[in-house]
């Protein structure tokens, strides 16, 4: 899945993490590799740029209700188009999630088609009660930090003092996180 050696991805890599988004996908209810496949498709409209995507990871769900199923998770970053603000692409990614067939939530955590996650927006950082930048838990998980450094190992996220390599060293190993392709 990663792909490095295209040369649309070897210019999207010089450009400065500042100026690109990364967006957390994850599935566990359908066919979850589709629906991330899919969705990065999707994503791919509303970069100026090719997508930097990560591998397909498995991983073991974390806070979720008693036997969810297992999540597939992945790690995009792209360039937002022009006037593209943090709340204008947080309100595409919810749509995108109801297109396909996210509900509103039950259970804190439940599984889902497809939950996508706005880890962070260039440098900007938000505090509001829709939108939370960086990511308010992105340096404490290993589903998100592991496909995230494949595509930017040396991203330091708004607020960390750390790359993403180095927050993902210091995690204890709690959560499984397997790559699949």
């Amino acid at each position: 899945m990663k792909n490095t050696s295209h040369p649309a991805i070897e210019s999207a890599l010089r450009t400065s993490h500042s100026a690109l988004a990364f967006v957390a996908l994850g599935s566990n209810l359908g066919n979850s590799r589709r629906i991330i496949l899919d969705a990065m498709a999707r994503l791919q409209k509303i970069s100026d740029r090719p997508l930097l995507k990560s591998s397909l990871w498995q991983t073991t769900p974390v806070n979720c209700p008693p036997n969810s199923p297992l999540f597939e998770n992945a790690v995009v970053g792209f360039a937002p188009q022009k006037n593209e603000t943090p709340e204008s692409l947080f309100k595409k990614l919810r749509a995108l999630e109801r297109e396909f067939g996210r509900q509103a939530k039950k259970v804190l955590n439940e599984p889902r088609p497809l939950d996508l996650d706005l880890i962070a927006f260039g440098t900007e950082t938000r505090h509001t009660p829709e939108l939370v930048l960086p990511h308010p838990r992105a340096h404490l998980r290993r589903f998100v930090l592991q496909p995230l450094s494949e595509i930017a190992p040396d991203l330091i996220l708004p607020g960390q003092s750390h790359t993403v390599s180095r927050l993902l060293a210091g995690l204890p190993e709690t959560e499984t996180v397997t790559r699949l392709v």
